[in-house]
């Protein structure tokens, strides 16, 4: 009997066992479809913003934390990793400046570790670091570097842990291993983010280049038609550039193309897009505008260019611009080319530039002949002698 007792334990308990590694077993299998997806949902996205933002979402779901940040080196040649904007969920204090210099001893230490640390233990490391201290205010409750191929692509920063009966408010080593795991994927993600916004962006004026903005142009031209919204393009030329080059130098035209790159940029949505579309000229696409919006937005571009005093070196130089408008209605002006929507925008441009300069046009889509562009500049000179 006493045999037939210790049979049967010894049964249940080798079920037992087989019945956790069955359960390890699903979850290990769990776990890596959920990695699978994670890595699908970062590599679908190409661009910063919503990038950062997926990264945040996934790395909040899966360590039950309150928010989370993101110290990212956005723009090529950048000195310091600065706190996204997209952050989450973390209290922020606007006297604090939340960048850490690139050569800074933080930064080395986390490039030659593979690992993730808690507060106090870079704080131990580093008791006196100006960056510790940066980090300690977002009060965080875990420090996990993005490593590719050792190089550090960024910083994330988890909040506060959410409390959960039964669970511990400590990582444990197989969380510390997942979130890891999801900053791998999340650094090759940034890592294919940043060569693509590089490889679309002029070095110079930090604008999109022109196929880009082409691209982006035929995608809202799409949307646009379909859900029946407007939309608008606003191309820009520098009025007289070549003096600026051959009276005081390339140098000061690059510094000139820069300036009114930032106040066409500083002058629009983050929805819009603002490219430089070659040499001296600027495209802007104004999503959901119609005439009225884009010429209001035109006109206030003009108009901080004209106010704005350009020094360079020891010259004081005035700028002014002349702008070009073209607007997509499914009724009036229902174009499904980009490159003719561009084309009308320069035609308008064209008028504005015959007509005295330093002003904006409207290009007109009742007259879509050849010679649009001259019989609308017709109008404009006899109204203005």
């Amino acid at each position: 009997m006493a045999k037939k007792n210790a049979i049967s334990a010894k049964t249940q308990t080798s079920a037992a066992k087989e019945k956790q590694v069955i359960a390890e077993f699903e979850k290990h299998i769990y776990d890596l479809q959920q990695m699978l997806e994670i890595s699908k949902s970062f590599c679908s996205t190409i661009e910063f913003s919503p990038l950062i933002e997926s990264i945040l979402y996934v790395a909040m779901a899966q360590m039950r934390v309150t928010g989370a940040g993101l110290f990212i080196s956005e723009e090529f040649g950048s000195e310091y990793f600065k706190l996204s904007e997209n952050y989450s969920g973390i209290a922020i204090d606007p006297t604090i400046e939340y960048k850490i210099g690139i050569d800074s001893p933080l930064i080395e230490f986390l490039s030659s570790s593979s690992s993730v640390f808690d507060l106090h233990e870079l704080s131990e490391k580093f008791p006196e670091s100006q960056e510790i201290k940066v980090i300690e205010s977002l009060n965080p409750s875990l420090i996990v570097p993005l490593m590719l191929k050792n190089h550090l692509n960024g910083i994330l920063v988890m909040g506060e842990r959410i409390f959960v009966e039964n669970l511990s408010a400590d990582y444990t080593t197989y969380e510390k291993n997942e979130i890891q795991t999801i900053a791998s994927l999340a650094s090759v993600a940034v890592h294919n983010a940043s060569l693509i916004d590089q490889s679309t962006t002029d070095m110079m004026t930090k604008l999109r280049l022109k196929f880009y903005f082409y691209n982006i142009l035929e995608e809202k031209l799409d949307s646009a038609f379909f859900q029946e919204q407007t939309l608008s393009v606003i191309m820009f030329d520098i009025d007289f550039f070549k003096k600026f080059n051959d009276t005081y130098g390339h140098a000061c035209g690059d510094y000139v193309l820069k300036k009114v790159a930032e106040i066409i940029s500083d002058s629009i949505r983050e929805e819009d897009l603002a490219s430089r579309y070659g040499g001296e000229e600027f495209t802007v696409l104004l999503c959901n505008a119609g005439k009225d919006e884009a010429m209001l937005v035109a006109e206030r571009i003009r108009k901080r260019i004209e106010q704005t005093t350009v020094f360079y070196e020891s010259h004081n130089m005035q700028i002014t611009i002349s702008g070009g408008i073209s607007v997509f209605n499914v009724e009036t002006n229902p174009v499904r080319s980009a490159k003719i929507l561009v084309d009308q925008a320069d035609k308008a441009l064209y008028v504005s530039k015959r007509t005295g300069r330093n002003r904006v046009t409207v290009f007109d889509p009742s007259s879509q002949n050849e010679n649009s562009a001259k019989e609308t500049e017709s109008i404009l000179e006899k109204t203005n002698s």
